[in-house]
């Protein structure tokens, strides 16, 4: 059994009926009540198995409902997959405390939230997978990304950490660095700031990152790069920082007031 946090859209959407597909009972976390209420339906008409829940990540009482709701439903939780998370894309200098603060609460607090509720049922049972939804901008930030990136690279910290805790027991933890992908990710973004990314540079659909992530929960890996060549801008940034640079600040470009600007 699977629960999805951010599911009523994008990437948490595709994982829900993708592993609905598979056989899978997935509970469905989002705060938009309509638009959780529809993916549901969708997966329910397919024959899926799917309970709704309705909440925000960055309410720990909600996420810990979201896990007694699923487990009093079916006896047990198998994958908590941490997907909620927002963007902004500007510069440093643009950017606020309240920007930052909300960032950070959604991105980070929440995927801790989500994760602890889901750590509480994984110890009573020893098994279960935590998935946390990061990105490549976590492993190599660029201009106009310090924030996002920052919440990014500490979902990744998380991660690491836990698997390093988890060695020798029956639960697993799991990281995925998906690149740009078509969804209103951006869309929101230009609703609260005026502009986003354009989501140049590397790409990919948001059925394969949810095919990615169906394959690491057959089996569990570390990390997950659901665009394979985005492995090679992590190792770049590793080995010529410099020449990472160059390569982020070539593609930084948002859209603003219906045209292309580039910071």
């Amino acid at each position: 059994m699977i629960a999805i946090t951010g599911a009523s859209a994008g990437i948490g959407r595709a994982c829900a009926e993708r592993l609905a597909r598979d056989g899978a009972i997935v509970v469905l976390s989002a705060r938009r009540a309509a638009r959780l209420d529809d993916v549901a339906r969708i997966i329910k008409d397919a024959g899926g198995q799917v309970l709704a829940v309705v909440g925000d990540v960055t309410s720990p009482d909600d996420m810990g409902a979201l896990v007694e709701r699923a487990v009093a439903k079916y006896g047990r939780l198998d994958v908590m997959i941490c997907n909620a998370g927002i963007g902004f894309h500007g510069s440093f200098g643009e950017s606020t405390p309240e920007i930052t603060r909300r960032l950070f609460d959604v991105n980070v607090l929440g995927t801790i939230y989500a994760a602890k509720a889901a750590y509480d049922q994984f110890a009573r049972q020893n098994s279960g997978h935590i998935i946390a939804m990061s990105s490549v901008a976590g492993i190599r930030g660029g201009a106009g990304m310090s924030l996002y990136s920052a919440t990014k690279a500490a979902q990744i910290a998380f991660i690491e950490s836990l698997r390093t805790e988890f060695i020798g027991t029956g639960l697993h933890a799991s990281v995925i660095f998906p690149a740009s992908a078509p969804t209103e990710f951006r869309d929101v973004m230009r609703r609260d700031y005026g502009y986003a990314a354009d989501g140049s540079g590397f790409v990919q659909s948001v059925e394969s990152v949810a095919d990615a992530v169906a394959r690491c929960i057959e089996s569990p890996r570390g990390e997950v790069y659901p665009q394979p060549r985005a492995r090679w801008l992590a190792l770049a940034a590793a080995i010529a920082p410099t020449w990472a640079d160059k390569y982020m600040r070539k593609h930084d470009r948002r859209k603003k007031d219906g045209r292309q600007e580039i910071v």
